[in-house]
């Protein structure tokens, strides 16, 4: 039976940290962008497009790691 901690990391080639550093540094960026988008719902003229820029771009980076990980396997 594969270990489930490593089987989604060894998935997209990496090892258990450094799935979990990426993770964790994702929990912080969306941490980061839940603030902002408070803020911008109180204060439509402030973040008006930041918060949507980084989730694309976010969604652009996990959309090619998922390609390479595809390629790879």
């Amino acid at each position: 039976m594969q270990n489930p901690f490593t089987k989604h990391p060894k998935k997209v080639n990496e090892t258990y940290f450094q799935h979990f550093f990426k993770a964790m540094s994702y929990s912080f960026i969306f941490f980061i962008l839940t603030i902002k988008s408070f803020i911008h719902a109180i204060f439509p003229f402030l973040f008006e497009y930041s918060v949507s820029d980084k989730v694309k771009k976010i969604y652009s980076i996990l959309e090619k790691r998922k390609s390479e990980s595809k390629d790879r396997n």
